[in-house]
């Protein structure tokens, strides 16, 4: 009697594989290398041990020359967890212009944050195009800590570096009848090559009710950790409203316009059975793919349960 084995797909030879003086020389090789050529980190993105990637995230960063900030830290937004690690938040980000996975830091290089002019126009009596230097200038800067959740159910808990949104409406002083703000980001496909495909509704475009925008939470960040934002964190200004799901925070804002009508937003006008207008957090909704009922914390995977607001309703509860 002849006995067959059969090997498992995922069977490999002794022969094949890889030796240990192999693998402990591609550890030398990138400790020498210092991690500094972008070319070998995106060769070995797929495979690196998390003490690498991180490693390769704050060579990227500081290849970056990211502006230091000093503000004061706003002691009346705490957390109740701890920070999220600063590399771990780097690495793992949503950003669609570049790409639709989360390694968004990998494909920035060639956006070009600087020069910037945000314009704010529409319904109001004193339309105004600020360079970002200027203002920022005009800005009291604050830290505050916000926690950070995404429609896709992980969250982070930061340092977002900024101003509130209602300092800048309260400079273009908007007309009774303006009801909503429209956000607008870049459009340069020939930096951010998502941009290509004709597909899409670009640019990338969001929207707050008026009642939203002058709500205390609602914040334009222009830096985070203590220096100004990387690109895959929306360079140089981007807006954060932490009661709802990240997908609103729209990064690299060229434009806020003020209108007396709901404007169409990126999302909503892709998959509005998916992504509507308001889009608060609520543990209680699910979305049509995944609960909502906890979360994921980046660099820990330590899991929380959704609080509805994302725990700001004390702020935001009366708009709704």
């Amino acid at each position: 009697m002849t006995l067959i084995k059969i090997l498992p797909d995922w069977f490999l030879p002794e022969s094949q594989a890889t030796s240990e003086s192999v693998y402990l020389n591609r550890r030398r090789f990138l400790k020498k290398a210092g991690l500094g050529s972008l070319s070998i980190m995106g060769l070995l993105a797929g495979c690196q041990t998390p003490e690498e990637k991180q490693a390769m995230i704050k060579q990227k960063l500081l290849e970056e020359r990211l502006k230091p900030f000093t503000a004061s830290r706003n002691l009346s937004f705490t957390l109740d967890r701890p920070l999220t690690n600063e590399y771990s938040a780097a690495a793992y980000t949503n950003f669609y212009e570049f790409s639709a996975d989360k390694e968004v830091w990998q494909y920035v290089k060639k956006f070009q944050p600087h020069p910037w002019t945000l314009e704010v126009s529409g319904l109001v009596a004193k339309p105004q195009k600020f360079a970002i230097e200027d203002l920022i200038a005009k800005m009291p800067i604050e830290e505050r800590l916000y926690r950070h959740r995404c429609v896709e159910a992980w969250a982070m808990a930061v340092p977002w570096m900024g101003f509130p949104l209602k300092r800048l409406i309260d400079l273009v002083e908007p007309k009774a009848n303006a009801t909503h703000v429209k956000f607008t980001t870049f459009f340069k496909p020939e930096q951010a090559r998502r941009q290509i495909l004709q597909s899409e509704p670009w640019p990338y475009t969001e929207g707050l009710t008026m009642q939203e925008a002058i709500n205390d939470l609602a914040f334009l960040a222009v830096g985070i950790y203590g220096h100004e934002l990387p690109k895959q964190h929306g360079a140089p200004i981007r807006l954060v409203v932490p009661w709802k799901y990240g997908f609103k925070s729209i990064k690299s804002i060229v434009s806020i316009e003020f209108s007396d009508r709901k404007p169409a937003t990126f999302w909503n006008t892709r998959i509005p059975e998916e992504y509507d207008f308001t889009a608060n957090v609520n543990p209680n909704i699910p979305h049509p793919r995944w609960s909502q009922a906890s979360e994921r914390m980046l660099g820990t995977n330590e899991r929380y349960a959704t609080q509805i607001y994302n725990g700001y309703g004390d702020y935001v509860k009366s708009l709704y």
